[in-house]
């Protein structure tokens, strides 16, 4: 036993030495470098203004210029859609009554959101159930998407890195009005104009719903780019940063939209309460 834990000890030691001696080195690397000793070809400003607006680095797609997100937008649509029919055709149908890890992750995904369906929206659940799935299954991958840096060619001819659909102002639009809609239908379906009024009091909802979800993907965005911009910070940082802030806007705003939705579509589908008949129950007492 003491030997073990003197063996145990001693890898501790070496491995903590060895990240010691990484972590020295880059940072020598780093002063010895300077800080903004490279040349830019667009400064800070530029750079964060292009990483907003899309405005230089845009795309030709079928003979339109485009902003990177779009590309991104089909290009994760398109990958979570053929998943879903793999999923459907080769892995639901081997599904076990004591599920394996797979079938573990699937399951816990769907009750996650049924459950929040159930609860804030009790008495309609099946398709806000089914839309919180999928909105909150596109919002969580695409802002994973950025994490592969996947490269286009942009109209000038200079490689970009494509972007997560939703940091893009029209993505999150998109979004924030498509959920409102899907409230807004909810109302009408289940309690007509009664429901569309409810909906319809809370007109900042979308804008609000958009640009939250922009604004914490954005945040993200431009942390990082101006992390990468500066060559004294460009070693081992970004790709810390923008893990951390990736992971954490995925988890976050996926979290909030789909909660508001289902708050908001369970606010406008529940049904209206029944007035009670005080005569009635003054004759049945009577009875009694």
């Amino acid at each position: 036993m003491l030997l073990d834990e003197k063996n145990l000890s001693g890898a501790r030691k070496k491995f903590l030495i060895i990240w010691l001696v990484i972590i020295a080195v880059l940072l020598a690397a780093i002063f010895l470098i300077g800080f903004g000793t490279g040349e830019k070809e667009e400064t800070v400003k530029e750079a964060m203004r292009d990483g907003v607006l899309h405005e230089v680095s845009r795309i030709r797609f079928f003979g339109l210029e485009v902003n990177p997100a779009v590309i991104s937008a089909f290009t994760v649509t398109g990958i979570l859609l053929f998943a879903a029919l793999l999923i459907r055709i080769f892995a639901v149908k081997r599904f076990k009554y004591s599920p394996g890890r797979f079938q573990t992750v699937i399951e816990r995904m769907v009750e996650f959101f049924s459950d929040m369906a159930e609860k804030n929206s009790p008495s309609r659940t099946g398709f806000v159930g089914a839309y919180i799935f999928s909105a909150g299954t596109y919002i969580f991958f695409s802002t994973l998407f950025e994490l592969f840096g996947l490269q286009a060619v942009n109209t000038k001819g200079a490689s970009v890195t494509l972007p997560a659909p939703l940091a893009d102002i029209n993505g999150a639009i998109a979004m924030g009005v498509m959920s409102y809609l899907v409230i807004l239908g909810g109302g009408l379906i289940f309690n007509g104009a009664r429901g569309v009024l409810s909906v319809l009091k809370d007109f900042s909802l979308p804008i609000s719903m958009s640009f939250r979800l922009f604004g914490g993907l954005l945040s993200g965005l431009l942390v990082t780019d101006l992390v990468y911009y500066y060559v004294s910070l460009s070693f081992v940082l970004p790709a810390v940063v923008g893990l951390m802030f990736t992971l954490m806007h995925a988890v976050i705003q996926t979290y909030v939209l789909t909660t508001l939705v289902s708050i908001f579509y369970g606010e406008a589908v529940e049904p209206k309460k029944k007035k009670t008949d005080n005569k009635n129950k003054e004759a049945k007492a009577r009875e009694a």
